[in-house]
Order: C-alpha cells, then structure tokens, then sequence
C-alpha cells in the first residue's frame, strides 16, 4: 500500500493539511496506511531528501518550513517560547537571538534541529503561564507575553548568576504585572532585581 503514495501526492497533501511538522501516526491517519507502511514511507522519502528528519520521530517538508517559534513548540511538549527568543521577537531587546529559547514544565533540554539550537530551561508550574498564542505563516504558536518573557529571562540569570540585561526597551514593560509574574517564582531576590531594574 505504502507503494500507492508517489512522492508528489505525498508531498502535496501535507503541504494542503498544513501539517508543520509530522510523525509516523499522522502519516498513517493521513494515507490510510498501516504502521509498517508508514515507517517505509518516511524511511524511504527520507532518503531522497524529500523530507528532514527534525529528531527522533518527528519530520518536515524542506520546501514547507513552519516557523521556528512553531517547531520550538513542537519539538518540546508544555513548553513555549520565552527568554530572550521572545524579547527579541517582542523588540524589548534590540538584538537578533539565533538560539530559540523556550521554558517547559518538563526538565531543561538542547536539541540541534534544521540548523537551529532549541534550549529549554525547566520552570515551575505555578510559574507556566503568562503566553499568548499568536500565528505566523498559517501556523499557531504559543509565546511569552513582553512581561513574562522579561521576568523568565531574569530569574535564570539571578539562579545562575549571570550578568543582567543591559539593553531593553522599558517602555514595553509594565511594571506592575512583571511584577506579578516575578511573585509566581516566590523568589525574593528576583522581585528585589526586578524592582530595581524597573525602576
């Protein structure tokens, strides 16, 4: 059966279901083919190049690229993007952040994926709020609003003590809900930081 799917109905029936990234169960309900069917199909169209191996189980389009705030969300369940990926996005800080970073409920991991770094730092899940779901290019995504990203981004340099953000927009920080998020960590001398930082 695996036979019956030629690489341009393959290809072109992910790209109409808009289907970011896919797996080996989302061929299978896609094509209506058993397991053992999938598995040829992505270990074969692998191989031409037809598709990417993202991580383990998990693949993409190279001509169908969702974006990387999407893969970010994707590669790592209960997570979404934060820290300094999302204040650059939300131009809070000027520079470009090339490595995706993100918080997950989960502990914190490191893929290399598509030419990308993806880092993931573990968070409380008292403190797992503060995102919005936003969409580019079709595709939906979960990221930190300017806030949360800002206190997200300073709790981890305060715990590994690391040197605090110099360059940032405080216009786009409102004070009294960064402060809000910060009480979420029940670190005090992350709500001291802030307070001074803000100031």
């Amino acid at each position: 059966m695996a036979k019956l799917v030629n690489q341009a109905e393959f290809a072109a029936k992910i790209k109409a279901k808009r289907i970011g990234l896919f797996s080996k169960r989302d061929i299978q309900t896609l094509f209506k083919v058993s397991p053992v069917a999938a598995t040829f199909l992505l270990h074969r169209y692998t191989k031409r190049g037809l598709i990417l191996k993202v991580k383990r189980g998990l693949y993409v389009l190279p001509d169908f690229l969702p974006p990387d705030t999407y893969i970010a969300n994707k590669l790592y369940g209960s997570s979404y993007v934060s820290r300094e990926f999302a204040l650059s996005y939300h131009r809070i800080i000027p520079e470009t952040v090339y490595e995706v970073t993100s918080v997950s409920t989960k502990a914190s991991r490191r893929f290399e994926a598509l030419g990308k770094v993806y880092t993931y730092r573990r968070i409380k899940k008292a403190a797992f709020t503060g995102y919005s779901n936003m969409r580019q290019s079709g595709f939906s995504f979960r990221i930190a609003d300017p806030e949360k990203a800002f206190v997200d981004a300073l709790y981890y340099r305060v715990i590994f003590r690391e040197k605090p953000m110099s360059r940032f927009d405080k216009k786009k920080i409102n004070r009294g809900k960064a402060l809000r998020y910060a009480a979420l960590f029940g670190n005090r001398r992350l709500t001291a930081i802030l307070k001074r930082t803000l100031l």
